[in-house]
């Protein structure tokens, strides 16, 4: 099983959402640490290969996304959870890709310094 970090904030903003929004957000990143792809996880795009995934869960009206990363061999990297604003179809906002990115960046350092 491999390590889960969590880079920035994701965690306290996970917590934050519907439980059932947890639910599904935490086994997909279970099955991540296990190896395996949760059926909601999908490449984010613009980052490349499968690496980055995201899971995306509706609940009640509104849209939950958690951004991850397995391209580590140390471990599962938690780089971003949070409720889609955007009303541009499934586009993720600039915003939000900025802060991944950066996070990624923190992602690769500490991987390789574990």
């Amino acid at each position: 099983m491999k390590a889960l970090y969590w880079v920035g904030s994701p965690k306290k903003d996970l917590l934050e959402m519907p439980a059932t929004v947890v639910d599904v957000v935490g086994y997909a990143l279970y099955l991540a640490q296990s190896g395996l792809k949760h059926q909601q996880a999908k490449p984010l795009k613009g980052f490349g290969s499968a690496g980055v995934l995201e899971v995306v869960e509706d609940y009640d009206g509104n849209t939950y996304r958690a951004v991850y990363t397995v391209r580590f061999s140390n471990g599962v990297y938690v780089l971003h959870c949070f409720q889609k604003k955007s009303r541009k179809g499934i586009e993720t906002s600039t915003q939000d890709k900025e802060m991944i990115e950066a996070r990624l960046k923190l992602a690769r350092r500490h991987s390789k310094g574990v």
